[in-house]
């Protein structure tokens, strides 16, 4: 532990996440994690709960956010471009 600065970071557990997308449904967000994993971008899903209890949402619950790191962002969002 740094005094100064806090606890020190370890570079692969602490990496900087953007997010990339943001999508409204489990399948579309499948999709998208399996194009970017074929190019070798690793990614985190994010969402609430509950799409995997209500199959029908509304107003935003059905939110799944796609990160990835800082630098595969731009290569990401390149891809996401050419895709759409």
């Amino acid at each position: 532990m740094d005094k100064e600065n806090g606890p020190k970071k370890n570079n692969d557990r602490d990496a900087d996440f953007r997010e990339v997308a943001k999508v409204w449904g489990s399948a579309e967000a499948e999709v998208i994690r399996s194009l970017l994993e074929s190019e070798g971008i690793q990614c985190i899903l994010k969402g609430r709960v509950v799409q995997s209890v209500l199959r029908y949402t509304a107003d935003g619950l059905g939110e799944i956010r796609i990160f990835v790191a800082a630098e595969d962002f731009e290569l990401a969002e390149s891809l996401l471009k050419e895709k759409s």
